[in-house]
């Protein structure tokens, strides 16, 4: 029998390895390009000793303050119930009431730009990451360079493809992948550090800074090509629910963190023997007996960098789903072990149109990695900003303590912001308009819920009004049980009142069911049911659920049992409100936000399929509003 400890160490080895093919994907393959465009790039400098050093000691430097601190340091200690990401810090800083125009709204607002510009990352990882891969086929023969472009794009559309059918399979090969990937790293990076051993003087800081001072503004530009070494440092935060805080750590500064150090170091001894390699230092440091399995990891590896950022694209449509910034959307569960693992169809073609988009248009990687940077770079600012608040109001850290942490961390992030911004019109727009996209589809979604409940509130009366009414003028009452979904507590749905008014009826037991999410990833099974008994054969049952879960009848009546109430899932009516939207004269979104909300509201999944209500016992009300 294995003991508790050696369990625990299993387990531990087996989340970590797990960790590698999910949570570093992403940055353990930016040493296909991310030298190559400090050297070789649009703005790529000069190959010389000093500017090596400079470069790889900037790197250096980089993946300690950003990553390691940063990230692995402290911004995995701002978790939200154990989940991380953009989104579940955005959820920590909000208040229960926050009003618009305070800085808690403006947070917020920040928090959901953040998510919605990696929407954007997500369309350029798989491309730029494949596409580098596949460019490894022309330093083999210049036969292969016509079909470049047509390799990669059926590669992504495959992954696409793919997506329905779910990754529970290949997932279990992500981590020994990667982790292979990372050997080779190290390994390819060691030989040429044995022979040119004056690159490790790089971790050294003053190498940095001597690059930055005598290049200036050339030195300054090359930064938003040293940044693509951290890209995918986010995805670390975001991925932490999946494996805690232990895993990730341990991989990061026993694998990955070494790994990419040797081969970057690597790749600059490299270049200081052959300046000519810089159009591709990482395939010059493949010996040429190896170039052709070396081209099919290295693709292998990026196809698992690009799932990563789907699966991260998927689970963020979710949380945006549940949180009410994004209309209902069919979520399929694609693994039964594995309740992270879901597919968003329409997401997923959107990201696959994209993608393949940025291929053709960008044609080569390095054109490419133009537009990269600028997303991530907000995203990490924000990120940031949202810490400080943390700190501050959860945490209680003194106003000296935050500010000089953060204080290092802007001078690092704005550093980089800066450097990447001159990309602006080089493809960096791209991202940025993505991101932009969401932001006005999200916040157009959510304010215009909020004017439909107020229009909705205006037409009928709070509980205590309707409980006096059908007390003076009691209504017939026939046997069974019919549940109304409401939009608040308090409020009485237009369906239980247009059924009232029209068929002069009411069922002998009435639940009025308000769904909550609060800003916490999950709610224990025992907290999850408030119930409270109204009189009159009315009750109030308001489902509190975390925003990365999803809730369904069953699982609330079978919760609601513990409280004394039976309800016959299979013998219950169900009473959904449809309502009939127009825009008014004078709409308080503007008349083209209103058209867009009209779009959203007519392509949203009804509420029987998404909290899976039995269709043959629902009967929809029909109710006409104006926007």
């Amino acid at each position: 029998m294995n003991n508790p400890e050696e369990l625990q160490g299993k387990k531990l080895v087996g989340l970590s390895l797990a960790a590698m093919g999910v949570v570093f994907g992403d940055i353990g393959t930016s040493p296909l390009y991310a030298i190559r465009e400090c050297f070789h790039g649009e703005y790529g400098i000069a190959v010389n000793n000093g500017n090596v050093l400079g470069v790889l000691s900037l790197i250096f430097w980089s993946l300690v303050l950003i990553v390691s601190l940063k990230y692995l340091t402290f911004i995995l200690q701002a978790d939200n119930d154990g989940e991380g990401g953009v989104l579940a810090l955005t959820a920590l800083v909000k208040p229960k009431n926050v009003q618009p125009g305070t800085i808690r709204w403006i947070l917020v607002g920040l928090g959901l730009f953040a998510a919605c510009l990696l929407y954007g990352d997500g369309m350029i990882t798989p491309a730029i990451s494949v596409l580098s891969a596949v460019e490894g086929l022309k330093l083999i023969t210049p036969l292969f360079e016509p079909y470049i472009i047509h390799v990669t794009i059926a590669i992504l559309v495959g992954l696409f493809l793919l997506q329905k059918t779910g990754t529970a399979r290949v997932g279990s090969m992500f981590g020994p992948i990667i982790f292979l990937w990372f050997c080779v790293l190290a390994g390819l990076g060691l030989v040429q550090i044995v022979h040119h051993p004056q690159v490790l003087s790089a971790v050294f800081p003053w190498h940095g800074l001597v690059f930055l001072i005598k290049n200036r503004t050339h030195g300054f530009v090359v930064l938003g090509a040293v940044f693509l070494v951290v890209t995918g440092a986010e995805a670390i935060y975001a991925d932490m629910g999946h494996f805690g805080r232990r895993p990730i750590r341990l991989t990061w500064f026993l694998v990955a963190f070494p790994a990419l150090v040797l081969n970057y170091f690597g790749q600059g001894a490299v270049l200081l023997l052959k300046p000519e390699a810089s159009n591709h230092p990482f395939y010059a440091l493949v010996p040429e007996w190896a170039m052709i399995p070396m081209v099919i990891l290295a693709t292998l590896s990026t196809i698992i960098a690009s799932q990563a950022v789907i699966t991260g694209a998927f689970s963020l449509t979710n949380q945006a789903i549940q949180l009410g910034y994004l209309p209902r959307l069919r979520i399929t569960h694609t693994s039964s072990s594995h309740i992270g693992q879901i597919y968003v169809g329409p997401v997923n073609w959107l990201l696959m149109i994209c993608t393949v988009g940025l291929v053709i248009g960008f044609q080569s990687s390095s054109k490419l990695a133009a537009a990269y940077g600028v997303a991530v770079t907000a995203t990490m600012l924000i990120t940031t900003t949202l810490f400080f608040v943390v700190a501050r109001k959860r945490w209680r850290w003194s106003l000296l303590t935050a500010s000089l942490l953060v204080g290092l961390f802007y001078a690092v992030d704005l550093t980089f912001f800066g450097a990447n911004m001159i990309k602006i019109f080089h493809g960096a727009w791209f991202p940025l308009a993505i991101g932009g996209i969401f932001y006005l589809v999200m916040l157009t979604w959510e304010q215009g819920r909020h004017i439909l409940a107020s229009k909705i509130r205006e037409l009928t009366p709070n509980t205590e009004k309707f409980l006096e009414m059908i007390s003076s003028n009691p209504p017939q009452r026939i046997n069974g049980q019919a549940i109304f979904l409401t939009g608040g507590r308090n409020v009485v749905p237009a369906a239980m009142m247009h059924n009232l008014k029209h068929n002069k009826i009411l069922h002998e037991e009435v639940f009025l069911l308000n769904i909550r999410t609060e800003p916490i990833p999950w709610v224990r099974n025992f907290e999850k049911i408030e119930l409270e008994k109204l009189g009159s054969g009315l009750y109030r049952i308001i489902a509190h659920y975390g925003f990365m879960e999803e809730p369904k009848i069953a699982t609330i009546f079978a919760l609601s049992r513990d409280h004394g109430v039976n309800i016959a899932l299979k013998d219950a009516s169900f009473f959904l409100g449809r309502e009939k939207l127009s825009i008014s004269d004078h709409p308080r979104m503007g008349r083209w936000r209103s058209k867009l909300f009209l779009f959203l509201s007519r392509n949203a999944m009804d509420a029987t399929g998404f909290f899976d209500i039995p269709s043959n016992q629902a009967i929809e009300v029909g109710v006409q509003l104006k926007l």
